[in-house]
């Protein structure tokens, strides 16, 4: 449903580079002409969600201490591995997140609709149940061998 009213831009992805003047990427509903572009374009929404998305610099910064420590434990390249992918697993979450939210409030724009809530409400519930699942699961890897390396 075209609409003449100009949808509002967040400051920082107006700012960004490679984005018209109201950041939105020169042909953004082309597909990618080649790999190189497509790593742009795939670098540009990591830039986007780590500069607009608290949670996701949260998820990153909670992700670079879960690696830091397991490698001060030396935990073995499976663990390493596991822990890889569930630090991961929230990391792109929270980036399909960050789209859904995107492409409703594109749909919908400044309105309220239940089915809009709905379709925010799980998106975020998404991310939650793996944040949880993640500290579950770097608790059960990362704790026998911290007490153990701490002598408790």
């Amino acid at each position: 449903m075209p609409t003449d009213t100009p949808i509002p831009v967040p400051e920082e992805v107006a700012a960004m580079p490679g984005t018209g003047q109201r950041g939105v990427r020169r042909g953004s509903w082309r597909i990618a002409g080649d790999l190189p572009a497509s790593f742009r374009y795939a670098a540009q929404g990591l830039g986007y969600a780590f500069v607009s998305q608290r949670n996701f610099r949260i998820h990153v910064i909670i992700g670079l201490v879960v690696f830091g420590l397991g490698t001060w434990l030396q935990l073995d390249l499976i663990r390493m591995a596991v822990l890889v992918l569930t630090v991961a697993a929230v990391l792109v979450l929270e980036l399909l997140n960050t789209a859904i939210e995107a492409v409703v409030d594109l749909a919908i724009g400044r309105r309220y609709h239940p089915l809009a809530r709905i379709a925010k409400d799980c998106a975020a519930a998404s991310v939650l149940v793996a944040a949880i699942s993640s500290l579950l699961i770097a608790l059960f890897l990362l704790l026998p061998p911290l007490l153990l390396r701490l002598g408790l």
